[in-house]
């Protein structure tokens, strides 16, 4: 049988893909009513502008700490048990957290509690989400075609985040439990995806080290090796600065005051610029100076990030986000293909849970940063902060950090080519016995 040449000749990618991008849908649709409930009880409450973005900046930090406390964890139980089983189970909790607030806001029983429980809950969850599902995607397709299996996938992420936050807005507006229902049909769908892979390859049998020991050499090979490192840190801290989606309820309410549809209008802007260049990057892949793109694309987001912050009107909002969402699309890709192809599949468990941490503490812990800052200076002085600091981390990195500068393909560094090329024939001669 001929060998592939796109992704999705690939049977196992095709039920990946559509159950990454179904969680996806459930999951963005989920938190942007999350979001838009706390802030709503916080300001129906009497609490002020500044008080009631405390509260969104709460959620964030309820569902980073269990992400950072877990994540070494995590990362070992995606290296050492079945990925695919891993991955089902956090779709199952997901369903959970789902039924529980579709059920609450059904009965008119919603509460701040409520919501920061679940945030709690879903940190756990998606602790072990991420390494699994990320983790897994290279088991899937041959190496050489996944730069491509990446954008596929970031298109299926990226895709459920365009559609999520509207349908989860627009479902509000019919009724406030609404999506939160369609969100547990939707990790259903996921659990259905996730089970039709079948026939993974053999995996290398699990070391025989301590579990200690696995774990400080997965965040030993993260330390040591500087490509993984620098791209995993730029991410960290450039979107930890300048994540402004936690305040979108703030800028839908009170500043540009377009209400919960305009809220989903928010929330969708960034993730069409992102499924567009990552649709753009499934059909013409990038080949050349990947790490100098990577930081201009970086440094585009922090700009587009200020100018967002003092825009008044909503058509040139939605445009800035736009740009964001394309901007951070772009080290996406190129950030997520250099960790995978530049580590073994052997630690590519551990090494993506330190990847999904960073990923979540500039998203989760970014919003908690985000909240707290506008608590303190208002909304707008915190966004455009936050943009400023997205700039000044590339300036930083690239001094730091001279192997961004330098790197122009993703060919990761011989030691691992030859690896990979003796664990092929390892596996013919296995099948020709």
């Amino acid at each position: 049988m001929s060998e592939p040449t796109h992704p999705f000749h690939i049977a196992n990618f095709r039920a990946y893909v559509a159950s990454r991008f179904s969680a996806m849908l459930a999951q963005y649709a989920m938190m942007l009513i999350i979001g838009w409930q706390t802030y709503n009880l916080a300001r129906d409450g009497g609490m002020s502008v500044g008080e009631a973005s405390g509260q969104l900046a709460l959620i964030g930090l309820l569902q980073f700490v269990p992400l950072f406390v877990l994540t070494p964890v995590t990362g070992l139980v995606a290296d050492l048990f079945n990925r695919r089983n891993l991955a089902r189970l956090t779709v199952l909790g997901q369903i959970v957290c789902a039924g529980v607030l579709a059920f609450a806001t059904w009965q008119d029983g919603i509460t701040l509690p409520l919501l920061y429980g679940v945030a709690i809950v879903l940190g756990v969850v998606r602790a072990f989400a991420g390494p699994a599902y990320s983790a897994l995607a290279p088991n899937l397709v041959p190496a050489k075609l996944l730069p491509q299996a990446i954008a596929l996938s970031s298109i299926a992420w990226q895709t459920g985040s365009i559609i999520g936050p509207a349908l989860g807005g627009y479902l509000y507006v019919v009724s406030p439990a609404l999506p939160y229902a369609v969100a547990c049909g939707l990790y259903v769908i996921a659990l259905i995806g996730i089970t039709l892979i079948r026939n993974l390859p053999p995996r290398e049998p699990a070391p025989k080290e301590s579990p200690v020991k696995q774990v400080r050499d997965g965040l030993a090979y993260v330390r040591h090796n500087k490509m993984v490192l620098s791209t995993i840190t730029l991410d960290l801290f450039a979107v930890f600065l300048a994540g402004a989606t936690a305040l979108f309820p703030v800028f839908a309410r009170d500043i540009l005051q377009v209400g919960a549809t305009g809220l989903s209008q928010l929330a969708m802007a960034p993730a069409v610029g992102a499924t567009a260049t990552a649709l753009f990057f499934s059909f013409r892949p990038l080949k050349t100076n990947v790490g100098p793109l990577m930081l201009i694309a970086v440094a585009v987001f922090g700009f587009a990030t200020i100018g967002f912050a003092f825009s008044r009107s909503m058509v040139l909002s939605l445009g800035l986000l736009f740009v964001v969402g394309s901007a951070d699309m772009f080290s996406v890709y190129i950030r997520q293909s250099l960790i995978l192809l530049h580590t073994p599949d052997e630690k590519r468990g551990r090494v993506s849970s330190v990847s999904h941490l960073t990923i979540s503490a500039s998203n989760e812990f970014g919003d908690f940063f985000s909240g707290s800052l506008a608590f303190l200076l208002g909304p707008v002085a915190a966004v455009a902060i936050g943009g400023a600091g997205a700039v000044l981390t590339v300036g930083l990195w690239a001094w730091l950090f001279p192997v961004l500068r330098t790197t122009r393909t993703f060919d990761p560094p011989e030691e691992l080519q030859e690896e990979d090329h003796t664990q092929s024939n390892q596996e013919s001669a296995k099948e020709g016995t």
